[in-house]
């Protein structure tokens, strides 16, 4: 009798670590196809309480300043938008305040400083240059840590990608605000750029600029502002 008690709580034992080792492979497994779910992170995410409230603080435009030309495309990280534009509310309504002011299409090429502000705006008038073969290539990816690019199309279409975070890493050492990646071209996540919008990449958006879109014709004048990055 003694013996067969102590050999039934062997057993009992026995399929006690067995269900938790079952148990611990079953996490495993879901937390490995969460991961795989999480697939494609292009940019930073946030809780969605945060995303609700940056969201509701876009459409209202508390950030415009009197700017009515344009609003946020729908790839702007409305809430890096939020924190950067409260960590930093001087040159966000310098920034649409000069944009609001200022004749876009006749001012003349060229990089000049905003007046009244430590901002600097380069005008650019040129071709989309970015193919898919230079995509496939590899060429043409940046991000930035010290700056924060504001991007506004005022003629023409302006192509655009941005990078999957999950695939691509960095190519090389970070040179003066800008660093260069290596990518998968299937990964890359392709949009346009029109006037009536702007489009703003923080130092989470990993992104490629001019690239060549299906309209006939490549030519366009876009803005191109400084905006500091607070942390």
């Amino acid at each position: 009798m003694q013996r067969f008690l102590f050999s039934s709580k062997k057993c009992t034992i026995f399929a006690v670590e067995k269900r938790n080792a079952m148990k611990k492979l079953f996490l495993t497994l879901a937390m490995l196809a969460a991961m795989t779910a999480v697939a494609e992170t292009y940019t930073n995410e946030y809780p969605k309480e945060l995303t609700k409230l940056a969201e509701k603080w876009a459409k209202k435009g508390e950030w415009r300043n009197g700017f009515n030309k344009a609003n946020p495309a729908p790839t702007v990280n409305l809430v890096e938008f939020y924190i950067q534009y409260h960590r930093n509310p001087q040159q966000w309504d310098a920034l649409f305040k000069w944009l609001q002011e200022t004749d876009l299409l006749a001012i003349p090429a060229g990089r000049m400083p905003l007046p009244g502000t430590s901002l600097t705006v380069s005008v650019e008038d040129g071709d989309n240059w970015c193919s898919q073969d230079d995509l496939r290539a590899g060429k043409g990816s940046e991000s930035h840590r010290q700056k924060i690019d504001f991007m506004y199309v005022v003629r023409g279409t302006e192509g655009f990608c941005r990078l999957d975070h999950d695939t691509s890493a960095p190519l090389a050492d970070y040179k003066p605000d800008r660093l260069e990646y290596s990518f998968r071209y299937d990964r890359l996540q392709q949009f346009t750029s029109l006037p009536g919008t702007f489009n703003i990449m923080f130092p989470c958006d990993w992104h490629i600029a001019k690239v060549k879109t299906t309209e006939a014709s490549q030519t366009l004048r876009v803005l191109v502002i400084k905006v500091d990055y607070k942390m």
